[in-house]
């Protein structure tokens, strides 16, 4: 397949490409500069790419969400700082 810039850098993707990889009207699409291969890359930001991010930061056995763990790091620094209060205050 073959196209061509506009006046502007504006470029048309051919209808069969664009419903192959379900780009329609208002899909965002990433642009990325391969500098090995010299290559322009196109990747449609499409709900299906979104999808396949699902599950990529799902928790290990054992392991604690951040935000739980943020408050209990809070909850020890609070601890320590009423105890050198507490030995400062009497």
């Amino acid at each position: 397949m073959e196209t061509t810039a506009t006046t502007k850098g504006q470029i048309v993707i051919p209808s069969k490409l664009r419903a192959k990889l379900g780009i329609n009207e208002g899909t965002r699409i990433k642009i990325e500069y391969d500098e090995e291969n010299k290559q322009i890359v196109l990747k449609p930001i499409t709900k299906e790419s979104i999808k396949k991010f699902r599950g990529i930061l799902k928790l290990k056995p054992g392991q604690k969400p951040a935000t739980e763990q943020l408050y209990a790091d809070r909850e020890a620094d609070k601890k320590r700082e009423e105890q050198k209060l507490g030995k400062y205050g009497s």
